[in-house]
């Protein structure tokens, strides 16, 4: 055993040895608390359910309303805490006025445990209680999620008056230790950054810093003459790069740039903590200033995962609790090491962890008056005595807010109480031995169970891949590709290096591809940048008649051999075009952020579709692709098998220039047909480029066909062509239906019955429950709106709120519009850009202007570019179900707001359009989720979330009335669209004498010459 090691057990039996004088559960709070958190430990589901309603209780304003919330979430229990469950639910019934008082106080007392005080009078009656324990306090403000610039100026000023009051009500206050105590001020107050901004993103973090720094300034300047200390609180993973940022750019400014007294958090379960710690200490030593950091173990394990594992990014968070441990020790230790410079406060409620900061500071000869430890209020109370009587300085972590806002802080200290892997559970439930708690984490590692540890040398080669994870699923599985991860400062210098290189290609030219040749025609169409209409991006030789004929006759003569390639071959081309597509999707991106106006992120969207829907229809063509025995019968054999249609025709909108126009070409390749692509007139070059990727993964001449041109001109003729027998198309209502009735006549020598996959538009509606949470509520719809300007035929359109709830989600919806950022997508974190063309422009502003005369305006945007097609984010209220303006698809910006009276009616106004394509529901109500997945008329239903942004393979995406007929692009049976089913029978029975079994599979029908 090292002698540190020893030194460690040696202090961590001393605070157990004075733990255990004092004995006290894990809870502080006796009776039904204390029981239901026991409960809860023991029983996985309960504890969910038991949680949910916890977090939803605070918005139910009737005593119905609880007792249904209450009997939806616990009326299925099934364990021993059940008899108990069901007869309160009975007796809820009885009385529910009577129950609901009951369910509130006992809520309220789970909230007061770990909730300090409801606002600045009441914290103070804990922080006295504290005073006299010596322990000191750190406050944090608890709020709802900040989604407006009206809600981050009040949580400023709240700050302020925060800071104002308590150092009013301590003055005359002394440190508890009184040795150092200039190190330690006794005023410290938390700040949370993404609450002083509501328009934060991850692409653009000096729009994020300049928005920052003039609310964080006066805070900064106050708190110095009061002589009080700042922290800045971490949060995701989203946001700490910008913090880091934002904290060494205000500290180096000439008025903070000597002051001591501010800090910052490090999350030692990130796997960079390492590299973010030394870059501070080094940045403090150059500033020559002291300051301090708060090392704590991290709040988000789970959201981290989740949302790594959704976009396919290399988790950012170690995924064993021990790694956390041997990385928290490591931070320890750097801490120590340059005591000379920065402030440790050690935030653990582990008592390893805690000794080993201890012995390791003995080791290095650091006066325990140097640093201190600290705690969340409500938690540990027994440490937090032991420490206290050991003489080392305790600070709690106090969160001062109401009921309501404090919810979301309530239930994670609830699952941190109860998680499995929880020390504080470990020690005061489970009474694990001191040897064990004690024990090095590095020998609880597994390899099974988590990822090996990462230096800080591998650290700078992390991340090469867009932040993805480079890990390959098996060979039979599909998995989505990675989104880019615009954290990452290098994908930010990536996407803007491709935005100069493409602007400086502008006015690049495109020929026709027809069998493989370059065609060049008299006429070339232009296509320009819808943020500055001057500016050409690219042209395009535009077809006639004749290319049509051309590009026909080729496609029909490639048909043949490329009908009897193997299925594994056309499943490579996809493959081959993925990659290529992966290579070159900054360059892609960028070129969508010019030709069709998309942000950042939308754009690397819609390539990563594309590159999913190559490798998506690859792997299900190899599922389909082999004959399959229909039945096992003796004596006969009966297979069934696909044959492609023919000449496919495809054309494509530019609202997902890419991702569509690729989708379906794919779909129509990988199943045998040949293609003639006709990319929207606004979004030629990319279509373009995609003719161009494909011919680079190695498409035969004639077995794709490019061709550009007007929709009214090549594009009717093509769909009336007796030689052309599937046509793919996703646009407007109107030419779908023109195709859709064309497709329905028989030609003169038409050899097949032509058939249809035609997706249209949508008059989407979010339905917000009375229960819903306004968190999530107000940025979903937000961005389904408005998120590429409402061009997406996936976009909300219509809102739908319970009168109940009326007043709460538009005053909050409004603040919200009024703080999103308009501008030119080619700058970072740009959520609204201009519409795709003049046309579109003028049609919206109509539809804006009957708006005005049907509804009323609530909100209208101001500040838009000087030119560009931009139109105002804009939202109607007083708007009722037989308005235009509730009926027509805009396809723009413009969102209508419609009161109903229940859901009743919420469903019947959603259900009452000639459109279903997409829908939404928030709601914390089972009972009204399940009632909406049932009864809502759309394609897509989505449940708590936005109401765009489907992903190939998770959500197959498409709608029925007149929004589509029925197909799912990007799901299992999308391909049998495009393949004719056929069925070959042979007697393999001669002379009485047949195999025993015939084969599940067998190899493709294909001539071999």
């Amino acid at each position: 055993m090292s002698s540190l090691q020893a030194q460690i057990e040696e202090h961590g039996e001393r605070i157990f040895d004075l733990v255990d004088r004092h004995p006290e559960s894990i809870f502080s709070k006796a009776g039904v608390y204390q029981r239901m958190m026991a409960l809860s430990m023991r029983d996985e589901h309960f504890k969910v359910q038991m949680f949910r309603f916890v977090d939803v209780l605070a918005s139910l304003r009737r005593s119905g309303d609880i007792v249904q919330h209450l009997e939806e979430y616990f009326a299925d229990m099934r364990n021993g805490f059940a008899p108990a469950i069901h007869t309160g639910v009975r007796l809820a019934r009885v009385v529910p006025w009577l129950s609901s008082i009951v369910l509130r106080r006992n809520v309220s007392g789970m909230a007061r445990q770990f909730i300090a005080g409801k606002n600045p009078d009441d914290v103070m009656k804990t922080l006295r209680k504290r005073r006299q324990q010596n322990i000191g306090f750190t406050v944090d403000l608890l709020g709802e999620a900040v989604v407006s610039e009206k809600e981050a100026g009040a949580y400023a000023a709240r700050c302020l008056e925060l800071l104002e009051h308590l150092a009013r009500e301590t003055r005359g206050w002394t440190d508890s230790l009184g040795k150092n105590s200039e190190l330690f001020p006794v005023v410290n107050l938390s700040v949370k950054i993404s609450a002083l901004y509501s328009q934060m993103n991850p692409a653009d973090p000096a729009d994020a810093i300049a928005h920052l720094a003039p609310k964080l300034r006066p805070i900064l300047r106050r708190a110095r003459e009061l002589g009080a200390f700042i922290n800045f609180d971490m949060e995701s993973y989203t946001h700490k790069n910008t913090t880091l940022e934002l904290f060494k750019t205000l500290c180096t400014e000439a008025e903070f740039n000597d002051w001591p007294h501010a800090g910052i958090v490090i999350q030692a379960y990130l796997r960079d903590a390492e590299k973010d710690l030394r870059d501070l200490i080094e940045w403090g030593r150059t500033r020559g200033t002291r300051f301090t950091v708060r090392l704590v173990k991290g709040a988000y394990w789970d959201y981290e995962k989740i949302k790594s594992r959704q976009n396919g990014w290399d988790c950012p968070v170690y995924l064993q609790k021990p790694e956390s441990d041997v990385n928290y020790e490591a931070l320890t230790r750097v801490l120590l090491e340059n005591e000379s410079i920065v402030t440790a406060a050690f935030g653990s409620h582990n008592v390893r962890s805690i000794a080993h900061a201890q012995a390791l500071a003995e080791e290095l000869g650091i006066d325990r008056s140097r640093f201190e430890f600290q705690f969340l209020y409500g938690m540990a109370g027994p440490i937090k005595r032991a420490l206290v009587e050991m003489g080392y300085r305790v600070r709690e972590y106090c969160p001062v807010g109401e009921l309501l806002p404090g919810m979301s802080y309530l239930v994670q200290r609830l699952l941190e109480n109860t998680s499995n892997e929880g020390f504080l559970r470990a020690k005061f439930s489970e009474h694990v031995s001191a040897a064990q708690l004690l024990r090095d984490p590095s020998e609880l590692v597994t390899c099974d169970g988590g990822t090996p540890a990462v230096t800080s040398a591998e650290i700078k080669n992390r991340h090469q891949g867009n932040g993805a994870s480079l890990a390959m699923p098996p060979d039979d599985i599909y998995e989505n590709s990675p989104l880019v991860n615009f954290v990452y400062k290098e994908s930010q210098e990536k996407m803007q290096a491709a935005l100069r290189d493409v602007r400086n290609r502008f006015g690049r030219k495109f020929p026709l591809v027809i069998n493989g040749e370059k065609i060049w025609t008299n006429k070339l169409t232009p296509s320009v940048n819808p943020s500055a209409p001057n500016e050409i991006v690219g042209y395009a030789a535009e077809a006639g008649i004749p290319e049509a004929e051309r590009a026909v006759k080729a496609a029909r003569a490639a048909f043949g051999k490329w009908s009897r390639t193997s299925f594994e071959e056309r499943a490579q081309l996809l493959e081959r075009a993925a990659a290529i597509l992966d290579r070159r999707r900054y360059e892609l991106s960028a070129l969508e952020v010019f030709e069709v106006g998309k942000p950042w992120a939308e754009a690397d969207g819609d390539i990563r579709e594309a590159i999913d829907f190559c490798h998506f229809y690859a792997h299900r063509m190899r599922l389909i692709g082999r004959p399959r025995l229909t039945q096992q019968v003796p004596g006969e054999e009966s297979y069934q098998h696909y044959w492609p249609r023919g000449v496919a025709l495809v054309i494509a909108p530019w609202n997902f220039p890419m991702a569509i126009l690729c989708g379906m070409v794919s779909a129509a390749l990988v199943t045998g047909n040949t293609v003639i692509m006709k990319p929207s007139e606004q979004s030629l070059n990319i279509g373009a480029m995609l003719m161009e990727i494909f011919e680079e993964a190695g498409v035969p001449p004639g077995v794709l066909n490019f061709l550009s041109g007007r929709g009214s001109v090549i594009g009717a003729h093509l769909v009336d062509h007796k030689d052309v027998d599937l046509i793919a198309f996703t646009g407007s209502r109107e030419v779908g239906l023109r195709i859709w009735e064309s497709a329905g006549k028989t030609r003169e020598g038409q050899r097949e019955l032509k058939h249809v996959i035609c997706e249209m538009g949508g008059k989407n509606a979010m339905i917000v429950d009375s229960d819903a949470d306004l968190d999530e509520a107000i940025v979903d719809s937000i961005y389904s709106a408005f998120g590429y300007q409402g061009q997406k035929c996936s976009a909300l359109s219509r809102l739908i709120v319970l009168e109940e709830n009326y007043d709460r989600v538009m005053e909050r919806l409004l603040n919200a519009a009024a703080s999103l950022r308009v501008g030119n997508p080619e700058a970072p974190g740009i959520m609204v850009g201009p519409v795709i063309d003049e046309a579109a422009y003028r049609r919206i502003l109509e539809y804006i202007n009957i708006g005005k005369s049907e509804a009323t305006l609530a909100y209208q945007a101001k500040d838009l570019p000087p030119q560009g097609y931009f139109i105002p984010p804009t939202i109607f209220t007083g708007v009722k179900p037989d308005m235009r303006i509730a009926r027509e698809e805009i396809f723009g910006p413009v969102l209508s707001v419609l009161k109903v009276r229940d859901l009743d009616e919420a469903i019947e106004v959603a259900n009452g359009t000639d459109y279903a394509l997409t829908g939404g529901f928030f709601s914390r109500s089972p009972g009204n989720i399940e009632r909406v997945k049932a009864q809502l008329e759309a394609g897509n239903v989505y449940i708590n979330r936005s109401c765009t942004g489907a992903i190939v393979g998770r959500h197959p995406f498409g709608g029925f009335k007149m929004s589509g007929g029925g197909t799912k692009a990007g799901g299992e049976d999308y391909l049998l669209h495009f393949l004719l089913p056929r069925v070959v029978t042979e007697n393999i029975m001669r002379h009485g004498f047949a195999p025993e079994e015939t084969p599940q599979y067998r190899d493709e029908f294909l001539c071999r010459r």
